[in-house]
């Protein structure tokens, strides 16, 4: 999958995108934007400037440019991976080379002045739990001698979450009101949360999907796999702790998702593939259906993830926001393939524009833990800032962005884009 479009030396004529810390040339993301004065359309990220697809549609593939006229992503993402590839050749052409440059130009838009949009028509959303250290710095909050459950290394756990409240990067969320019952409390009460949390995960975005009753294969997972974004997945930790048995996630977590807007392509992070990390000593193998070699030799990505924090006086202050997290998402007990081909596997039929989300990807130590609850110990430590402000959980006001990056030697390091928002105050009820 590796090819021109990640050749180092390739450099575009959109001045602003060479050393472009998120959207060089060897990126080429898709999303759905909309300029000043204009309805949301498909664009390709370049630099500091949008590339409006529709406009330059004659000029590419004619079945990708066939569908380019909607308000979502997903027909382009139902592409098959080598039609997909094709596209981003032609893009990568067309911004690369100075004799494309005065039939193009004219169809870039400063990215400042836009608008971002959901990419997809998101029909289906699932959360997984594969930062294995995020499971265990959580279970061993409430199980010290035994942090993790005994299906946790066998079954991708995931649960079916609320696709209608993800929303993109800068929208702002509303504090929860919810049922929280402390542990010396006879009854519960109902109001605002309390413990409200941010999780750093990765998005999964699904592209060709499966038949009804059709399980997807390990060895054709990736084929079904059209792009990556950030995903924080707000939680309030203390209407969790009360309603999660004996069903699980609830209203902890479907009042508000925040995600990247921007698609990166499995092509793009092709350089970035690295193994899946090997499992301790005594750990169990994967069962069959689960097990493919090519997937843990590639199936890992080589990403850096970082969390920060900014207060209202922080940015009364002019001060810049506070990393309080930073860690390899490698931190995964399982590959994306694997959470894929784990989906389907009782028939369970993925969709174009369907949403997968990793679960907290965290770390052994406090550096690269990847929710504030871990950070604190459930708020029994406080959270100490550079400013002398402390946070056992996030205060209104708050700001959380979240980022990654790829790097490699000998290779262009790309970034994901823009993933924060800031937290509102709940409303009376």
């Amino acid at each position: 999958m590796i090819d021109e479009t990640h050749d180092p030396a390739r450099t575009s004529w959109v001045a602003s995108a060479n050393g472009h810390p998120d959207f060089p040339i060897q990126n080429l993301p898709f999303g759905i934007f909309s300029p000043e004065s204009g309805e949301a359309r498909p664009g390709v990220a370049i630099g500091d400037a949008i590339l409006d697809l529709g406009l330059i549609a004659s000029l590419l593939p004619e079945r990708a440019a066939t569908l380019l006229g909607g308000k979502t992503l997903n027909a382009l993402l139902a592409l098959p991976a080598d039609e997909r590839i094709g596209l981003r050749r032609r893009l990568s052409e067309l911004l690369s080379d100075e004799r494309h440059r005065r039939t193009v130009e004219p169809a870039l838009h400063d990215a400042a002045s836009c608008r971002l949009h959901l990419p997809c028509a998101i029909g289906d959303y699932t959360d997984f739990y594969v930062g294995i250290h995020h499971a265990n710095n959580i279970g061993r909050q409430f199980r010290p001698d035994n942090p993790l459950l005994p299906n946790y290394k066998y079954v991708p756990i995931g649960y079916h979450g609320r696709a209608s409240s993800i929303r993109p990067s800068g929208e702002p969320l509303t504090r929860p009101n919810g049922q929280r019952k402390a542990p010396d409390q006879e009854a519960p009460t109902f109001g605002p949360s309390r413990r409200l949390d941010y999780e750093l995960e990765l998005g999964v975005w699904i592209g060709a999907g499966n038949e009804l009753g059709q399980p997807i294969p390990i060895a054709e997972a990736l084929s079904h796999i059209a792009g990556f974004c950030l995903l924080n997945d707000w939680s309030a930790r203390d209407l969790q702790a009360w309603e999660y048995q004996p069903l699980g996630p609830f209203l902890a977590k479907n009042f508000h998702s925040t995600i990247s807007p921007w698609v990166i392509t499995p092509e793009a992070l092709a350089p970035f593939r690295i193994p899946q990390p090997a499992r301790a000593e005594g750990d169990p193998a994967p069962l069959p259906y689960l097990r493919n070699e090519n997937d843990q030799a590639t199936g890992a990505l080589g990403l850096i993830l970082e969390a920060a924090i900014s207060t209202p006086t922080m940015r009364q202050d002019n001060l810049p926001p506070h990393r309080i997290s930073h860690g390899p998402a490698a931190n995964m007990y399982w590959t994306v393939a694997q959470i894929v081909t784990h989906h389907a596997s009782n028939g369970c039929n993925l969709r174009p524009g369907d949403l997968l989300g990793t679960g907290t990807i965290s770390a052994p130590d406090r550096s690269g833990f990847g929710s504030m609850t871990e950070l604190t110990r459930g708020g029994a430590e406080p959270l100490a800032l550079p400013n002398g402000e402390t946070r056992g959980f996030l205060e209104d006001g708050d700001e959380i962005i979240l980022s990654a990056r790829a790097e490699r030697e000998g290779y262009v390091p790309i970034g994901f884009g823009p993933c924060h928002a800031i937290v509102r105050p709940a409303p009376v009820i």
